[in-house]
């Protein structure tokens, strides 16, 4: 057999044995936490309304984040009906898109020295944990990743195709400006700073100027990106106005940036050590590749040394972006995931015997697989309402009012649409801010959800029924 053709044939297995890896078991689980389903309800409901402008939850606007993940998620809804594999299906294919476009860089680096570049590319990206913790959840990290991973990967495509002509060289950029708008539509204007931070500290690391034609393309490409993410951002703001720019920039962004708002405190040592969590199991190459740096040749024209000095600024823009935050997630750094995976790829092509890292990327993505099977059910009943509302309507409450818990939780409204009970403001009422004489103008039963540690607290009171509980919280049925 011919060496390409069995070259070609490898890569569709690995491509499929990628594929179906991804998309495996995305519904086997709950929706977790409070932001898996509040995200796919406000897709729900801007499914079953017809509205792709304006976001709303329990049909008050929410405009915390932009669009694009609605979009993937309604759509999918249209597609495969409304339940917990469609809400995570388009994360899943934001990891699958993560990791070809990691490819196309690694397949331009074998171009001017094949050495496997590309399939270490492939394999390292697909098996890295933050990828596909990420892609398993209907999450924004996931997507943002997505938008900025193509975004760069089309300007060092662009920096390193000194044979291509100046009309590729053009189409390459233009690609930058178009996901750099899809960045914006991902998670807002982070989806400008990690593209052109990062772009910018290249050039620093490298101690070069942009070429006049990339300083030129800013006259296009900046208006080309704005228009992109025009798409929602207008209709929006034409509909909603300052509200819309309030929340959205002003509370979402620069606050929740510059302050601690949103009760998300980290150490500035933070990402860091996040980093070396997401990055497993590569780890450890990963930290051999960045001792090697000393050594780079840092202005040097071939591929490899441009692909290394942008990929270390791709790692580090982001973390020390996130670092001065005042709120702290470990999500907010997934964007540098693509570039530790090229770093750890240009290890794997010098390893003499590279059975053992092929053992790793195997290890990991079994691991995933008996864990989700075996391990995660537990921890997944704990981090969703949804078996606690199924308990309620086994007991005669599947019709009755929601009250969530205390704070800023809606997590109850994807399995209880229309259920739960907002006050004028569009926050959740819960149990201790409603008096009985109130309840019972409502009339009816309520499903109440308390903190399991309060439970003790209203056994024994004749008007409330304990249904039961998943180690974290409490569902109770009130009969005022």
């Amino acid at each position: 057999m011919h060496p390409l053709t069995l070259a070609k044939r490898v890569y569709l297995l690995l491509f499929a044995i990628i594929i179906a890896f991804y998309l495996y078991g995305l519904g086997k689980l709950p929706l977790l936490g409070p932001d898996e389903p509040r995200y796919a309800q406000v897709a729900c409901e801007m499914f079953l309304t017809g509205d792709l402008i304006t976001p709303t939850l329990g049909h008050h606007t929410w405009f915390e984040k932009p669009a694009l993940l609605y979009w993937m998620i309604a759509g999918s809804f249209k597609v495969f009906g409304v339940n917990e594999w469609a809400a995570r299906f388009g994360p899943a294919l934001c990891g699958l898109l993560t990791i070809a476009a990691v490819w196309l860089v690694g397949r331009e680096i074998d171009r001017e020295e094949p050495r496997g570049f590309a399939f270490w590319s492939v394999v390292v990206t697909a098996s890295c944990l933050g990828l596909i913790v990420f892609s398993r959840a209907a999450s924004f990290d996931i997507v943002i990743t997505m938008t900025t991973t193509w975004s760069l990967a089309l300007f060092l495509l662009h920096e390193l195709s000194s044979t291509r002509t100046p009309r590729n060289k053009r189409l390459l950029l233009a690609g930058f400006y178009v996901f750099v708008g899809l960045s914006l539509l991902a998670k807002g204007l982070v989806g400008i700073v990690i593209p052109f931070g990062v772009a910018g500290l290249y050039y620093v690391l490298r101690r070069t100027w942009p070429s006049r034609s990339m300083i030129l393309s800013l006259v296009w490409g900046v208006p080309l990106a704005v228009a992109v993410s025009a798409i929602w951002y207008g209709p929006v703001i034409a509909r909603h106005g300052w509200t819309f720019i309030d929340e959205f920039f002003v509370q979402h962004h620069f606050a929740r940036y510059v302050s601690n708002k949103y009760h998300h405190p980290q150490p500035i040592y933070f990402y860091p050590a996040i980093i070396l969590m997401l990055a497993l199991p590569w780890t450890p190459y990963l930290i051999v590749a960045l001792a090697k740096a000393r050594s780079w040749k840092w202005r040097g024209g071939d591929n490899l040394s441009i692909v290394r000095v942008f990929c270390l600024a791709w790692l580090l823009l982001p973390i020390v972006f996130f670092s001065f935050s005042g709120s702290k997630l470990p999500g907010y750094v997934l964007p540098a995931l693509p570039a530790i995976a090229l770093l750890v790829s240009d290890r794997m092509t010098r390893i003499f015997n590279p059975r053992w890292p092929l053992i790793i990327a195997g290890a990991a993505v079994v691991l995933v697989v008996i864990v989700l099977n075996f391990g995660a059910a537990r921890y997944a009943n704990r981090e969703s309402v949804r078996d606690l509302l199924l308990m309620a309507d086994a007991r005669g409450y599947a019709d009755a009012t929601v009250l969530a818990q205390r704070s800023d939780d809606r997590s109850a409204e994807f399995y209880a649409y229309g259920r739960v009970m907002y006050r004028r403001n569009g926050e959740p009422l819960t149990f201790d801010e409603i008096t009985v004489n109130e309840a019972r103008e409502i009339g009816g039963k309520f499903v109440v959800m308390i903190p399991v540690e309060y439970v003790e607290n209203v056994r024994g009171v004749s008007t409330i029924e304990v249904i039961g509980d998943n180690g974290k919280t409490a569902v109770l049925g009130w009969k005022p």
